[in-house]
């Protein structure tokens, strides 16, 4: 029994069937282990063949790239495993690594908001303009509801 569960866990993959796991395509694999994003293992024929944790590996990169880590942010996390049995250099940087990307995705957000909003009070002038369109700016902007916020309205 325990020479299955063994041979289960060490379950290799030919790079064709990662690919096809993982939805990856093979140069894809490739180019992450040129990187050292994935660790390469060959058989004494040469051929790369990968495990369950390689699949786990691709996985976490693919969804760190979603997140919008670069190759280079992902390898320097990867590259905190050695010496770190426990994780908690790998854990602290991808905290630190979260924090930056939600703040900079914040301020992404603030903007379109901000963007949004203007649109809006674009689409709302345009909309309650009843006549006169055409003279904006003109006599009519004195007596305008968006006056406040105009910037081709002046107070005399």
């Amino acid at each position: 029994m325990i020479c299955l569960l063994e041979s289960e866990y060490m379950k290799r993959y030919r790079i064709g069937e990662i690919a096809k796991l993982s939805g990856l395509t093979l140069r894809t694999i490739r180019y992450y282990g040129e990187l050292g994003l994935l660790p390469e293992s060959r058989t004494k024929g040469g051929q790369r063949y990968y495990s369950d944790q390689d699949l786990v590996y691709l996985k976490r990169i693919m969804e760190l790239k979603d997140l919008g880590f670069s190759l280079e942010e992902i390898a320097r996390i990867i590259r905190l495993k050695d010496g770190d049995q426990k994780g908690n250099k790998r854990r602290t940087e991808l905290l630190a690594q979260y924090r930056s990307k939600l703040s900079q995705d914040l301020g992404r957000l603030e903007a379109l908001q901000s963007h949004i909003d203007e649109l809006k009070w674009h689409i709302d002038q345009l909309e309650s303009a009843v006549d006169g369109f055409t003279e904006c700016p003109g006599a009519a902007c004195a007596g305008c509801d968006h006056k406040a916020k105009c910037i081709f309205f002046k107070s005399v």
